[in-house]
């Protein structure tokens, strides 16, 4: 005799429902033959029969759910016996004590190195939390033709890298370009706080910078205020303090909007957490050329995605759809940003 009990089927399981009855009772059955179905939140898989014989008794029906390790069926061998009730519950007693005992997850799969979430790392790890604990994220994609900003980039380039020392790049000019933006849709420049949305005058954009112990966040204070050579300038001195490990308080407090780039890593669109108390976020993707239509042709265009995560409570899809088309606009036709450099 052999009880057909419910496996632990993944390290989180903790309990399984019977979804399908391969045999009937009184059937014959082959140690090794699937017997039933059971159902776990990720997967339905078989479990087998433990030994060869009948299937003297379904304990548990299908739709029931049942705990791991606890028999959900008997197999007695030719000639056998059901056993009365107490010896099925001592069977279950043991099967539970079993899988209990099982090694932990650390002597299954070998641990290459152990990260403490201490410094930098835990204030991330509380901050993300709090995000999405409070925050009510929602996602919106547009896509963006780069043909003008890429040729500004170039004719501008030599110009601002004479006075910067470093090149213009793609995050320089969408930094200005989300400062116009904001301009014209105050609502997405603002917070939550104490049951009142505060919008902000003063435009304050933290950029995405990553270091060795994780992602700060710097902040260009009065984006709008200034030029694009200031902005080049004023990144340059908050990348290089950064690297460093010489960001002060001030460095990375004060932001109203976070912009962050993956696409120089080739990542093509992605959805990034809000940095609280901030009310949104703009993820930015790679540059790829891809088809475009372009005056009823089809042509290929330097494409880019971002996506706009916004908080939900603070203002719906409307204001949020007509920001990211707004920021299109600007980056489509970006005469304004040439304006003073």
């Amino acid at each position: 005799m052999k009880a057909v009990i419910m496996p632990k089927l993944g390290l989180t399981m903790k309990e399984g429902t019977i979804a399908k009855w391969l045999k009937k009772e009184g059937e014959n059955v082959k140690k090794g033959e699937p017997v039933v179905e059971i159902e776990t939140e990720k997967t339905v898989s078989e479990v087998e029969a433990p030994i060869s014989g009948v299937l003297g008794k379904i304990l548990e029906p299908e739709g029931a759910t049942v705990s791991i390790g606890k028999p959900i069926a008997i197999v007695i061998e030719p000639g056998e016996k059901l056993p009365p009730i107490e010896e099925i519950s001592v069977l279950e007693a043991e099967e539970i004590e079993r899988l209990r005992v099982q090694p932990p997850f650390e002597e299954l799969v070998k641990v290459a190195k152990v990260i403490p979430m201490t410094g930098m790392r835990k204030t991330i790890s509380e901050r993300l939390s709090q995000s999405y604990r409070t925050a009510v994220h929602v996602t919106i994609t547009t896509e963006v033709d780069m043909t003008k900003i890429v040729e500004l980039r170039q004719r501008m380039l030599p110009e601002i890298k004479k006075v910067t020392k470093v090149p213009l790049t793609y995050t320089h000019l969408l930094v200005k370009a989300v400062a116009h933006a904001l301009k014209k849709h105050p609502i997405i420049n603002s917070r939550l706080e104490d049951e009142q949305i505060k919008i902000f005058e003063d435009i304050n954009i933290g950029v995405a910078v990553a270091v060795e112990e994780g992602l700060v966040v710097p902040v260009i204070r009065n984006v709008d205020k200034k030029s694009l050579t200031e902005i080049v300038l004023c990144l340059k001195n908050l990348i290089e303090k950064a690297e460093q490990g010489r960001l002060s308080s001030d460095d990375l407090s004060g932001g109203t909007f976070t912009i962050t780039n993956l696409g120089m890593f080739g990542v093509n669109a992605f959805a990034p957490v809000i940095n609280p108390p901030q009310s949104a976020i703009l993820g930015v993707g790679a540059i790829v050329n891809k088809p475009a239509v372009v005056n009823g042709q089809i042509a290929i265009r330097p494409m880019i995605t971002l996506n706009l995560v916004f908080d939900h409570r603070v203002f719906d899809g409307v204001p949020a759809a007509k920001f990211l088309q707004t920021l299109k606009g600007i980056l489509e036709n970006p005469q304004s940003l040439t304006s003073e450099h």
